[in-house]
């Protein structure tokens, strides 16, 4: 179906995905998890459109699996209170949106998912330079 230098191409695009991910900040996992998810989600899109059903439905169930096994099971339900406990809540909701979108063939659901997570992600990018200077902070303390 591909030539051989897609192959090539897809094997740089993991290893450059891994890379990034091993040298990550837990910060920057997040947006990338948020940002894997957002174009799981335009795949499924463009299957649904295309009438692809096995590529929607792998499309889904991707960012079904970042969603549940990346995002909700990075939280910490315990330290991070009633925000936690709201968004675990919201990333359950979507994954039931997910499947049901890939249920009933519905572009809108996904795009419903896709908004909820494009503001989660811009909050989390917002709050990135308070991130660094509470990191900066903290390593200038760990020298004292």
């Amino acid at each position: 179906m591909f030539s051989p230098g897609h192959s090539g191409a897809n094997a740089y695009a993991r290893v450059g995905l891994e890379t990034g991910a091993m040298g990550a900040s837990p910060h920057r996992l997040i947006v990338m998890l948020y940002q894997g998810a957002r174009q799981a989600i335009a795949q499924a899109r463009m299957h649904l459109q295309q009438g692809d059903i096995p590529g929607r439905g792998q499309a889904i169930t991707k960012a079904i699996r970042i969603i549940g096994e990346g995002l909700q099971a990075a939280l910490n339900l315990e330290a991070g209170g009633e925000i936690a406990s709201r968004l675990d809540a919201l990333y359950s909701y979507m994954t039931r949106r997910l499947l049901e979108a890939n249920i009933k063939q519905s572009e809108a659901m996904l795009v419903e998912v896709d908004g909820l997570l494009a503001t989660l992600e811009e909050a989390w990018l917002g709050i990135a330079p308070e991130i660094a200077r509470m990191a900066t902070q903290s390593s200038a303390e760990s020298m004292r």
